[in-house]
């Protein structure tokens, strides 16, 4: 097949499809997100410091199966491609992983903490191996970059709407489904968001395609990371990559914290079913689909990296402006949450778009495409992320002796503030300025791609 067909625009079943399977894992990451510390301090009873400890350590095995998946998805051979057959394989261990997280036995503080640790672990294995070859797919899924982009603007405003969704109904369906018992109520909540992710994840594969067909892959893994290595813009990406993930964890995982405990709110539903910790977290995510259907736009006007400098350091300002509002300013925290978000729409969007583009550069220098293994960084980036946003609140909670459901110390409220909008605030700042030494712009990109092309084409005919 010659690949001018391939270069056709993407129709818009397909940037959906691939879309909706970001909201999938979204389902997941963004309960995580939000409820995760909580649901451990607050219902399951574990102490702060041990759940921060918990989401540090698990992590450990992240720095193996990431790339370890990158290696196995860019070798595998199918008759379905290299990377889709993952999202048939995968879609139930991970809703099921997902769902034991939160169905909460009655152990001892030790064996809750055991079940803990292994179920977190379980999922975010499950995690990788259907995610890394999902990121992998919009590397293959077009030879275009400016149709990538448009795939990965579908992926973030299906992941915004995903983590929307469990903001605006995760607190209402675990009162409603518990009936007063959390425990039943987040098991049943996480049930239902596994079985729509199960049947998210199969309607990405039945719709996405891959078109850049690529020959099997012989080069050694150690060969494969040593040229991943050399790339610059690749490193710098990973790295600001994982600072943005963990400060905007952080600052969802503090969100419930910081409405309860120093906004003063007290569970009640103040819009129809909708509680305060709801409306104020999914308003804010509202705007991470604002940002993703702007990305497409500004990236005619400006080079991807430039944009990502700006929004973080734009955020940053956000998040240090949200510290100084007092209490009873709930709405003005809202507003300048929502455009924080907006900007990390912008940002998140951006980021993926750039792993593909790594990986075309990887392509152009050495000749070897390794997709996989390239945006495996940004799978570790949003579970590191996920579990060091969490940790991070965690002990922070513990040093100034936060105790749940109780009356705090000024020190302990500082400590609220403190955690969901200056730790966010600095790491969004260095992970903006680390984009100042991304080199990949917009005309080298043309130049690959037209290289690329010739390339291809010369080995159809031969």
């Amino acid at each position: 097949m010659s690949t001018e067909a391939n270069k056709a625009p993407l129709k818009f079943k397909e940037k959906l499809g691939y879309g909706l399977g970001d909201m999938a894992s979204n389902f997941y990451l963004g309960f995580f997100g939000l409820y995760l510390l909580y649901y451990y301090t607050d219902v399951y009873g574990l102490a702060p410091a041990a759940v921060g400890l918990m989401l540090l350590v698990s992590k450990i095995t992240d720095a193996v199966s990431d790339p370890v998946m990158g290696l196995i998805a860019d070798r595998t051979e199918s008759r379905w491609g290299k990377y889709r057959p993952y999202l048939l394989w995968v879609a139930i261990p991970y809703g099921l992983l997902g769902f034991a997280i939160f169905f909460g036995p009655n152990f001892s503080d030790t064996g809750k903490l055991i079940y803990a640790y292994v179920t977190y672990i379980g999922v975010m294995i499950a995690f990788t191996a259907i995610n890394v070859p999902y990121s992998a797919l919009l590397a293959v899924i077009s030879p275009v970059a400016e149709e990538r982009t448009k795939a990965t603007t579908y992926r973030f405003m299906c992941a915004g709407a995903g983590g929307l969704l469990v903001a605006a109904f995760a607190t209402p369906l675990v009162n409603w489904l518990g009936g007063g018992d959390d425990v039943l109520g987040f098991r049943l909540t996480i049930a239902v968001f596994a079985v729509i992710s199960i049947a998210l994840f199969w309607f990405t594969f039945a719709t996405t395609k891959e078109r850049i067909k690529l020959p099997k892959h012989k080069s050694s893994a150690k060969s494969d990371m040593k040229v991943l290595l050399k790339n610059t813009s690749w490193v710098m990406l990973a790295i600001a990559c994982v600072l943005i993930i963990v400060g905007l964890v952080a600052r969802f995982s503090s969100v419930i914290f910081y409405v309860k405990y120093y906004m003063g709110d007290d569970g009640e539903a103040v819009f129809l079913i909708f509680d305060r910790v709801a409306l104020f977290s999914s308003i804010g995510l509202s705007g991470q689909i604002v940002g993703a259907m702007l990305t497409p736009y500004l990236t005619k006007f400006f080079n991807k990296h430039r944009l990502v400098l700006v929004s973080c350091l734009l955020h940053t300002v956000l998040l240090v402006i949200s510290y100084f509002i007092p209490p009873e300013m709930f709405w003005t925290a809202v507003f300048l949450h929502f455009l924080g978000i907006a900007t990390f729409g912008v940002v998140i969007t951006l980021l993926f778009a750039m792993f593909t583009d790594c990986a075309e550069y990887g392509e152009w220098q050495t000749g070897k495409r390794t997709s996989g293994l390239t945006v495996s960084a940004s799978m570790f980036a949003l579970k590191f992320g996920s579990a060091m946003g969490g940790a991070l609140p965690g002990f922070i909670l513990g040093y100034v002796g936060f105790v749940a459901n109780e009356a705090l110390t000024e020190t302990a409220l500082i400590g609220i503030r403190s955690m969901a909008t200056l730790l966010p605030a600095a790491l969004f700042g260095l992970g903006g300025l680390l984009m100042l030494f991304y080199k990949i712009d917009k005309d080298l990109l043309v130049r690959i791609e037209k290289e690329l092309h010739e390339r291809r084409e010369t080995n159809l005919t031969e």
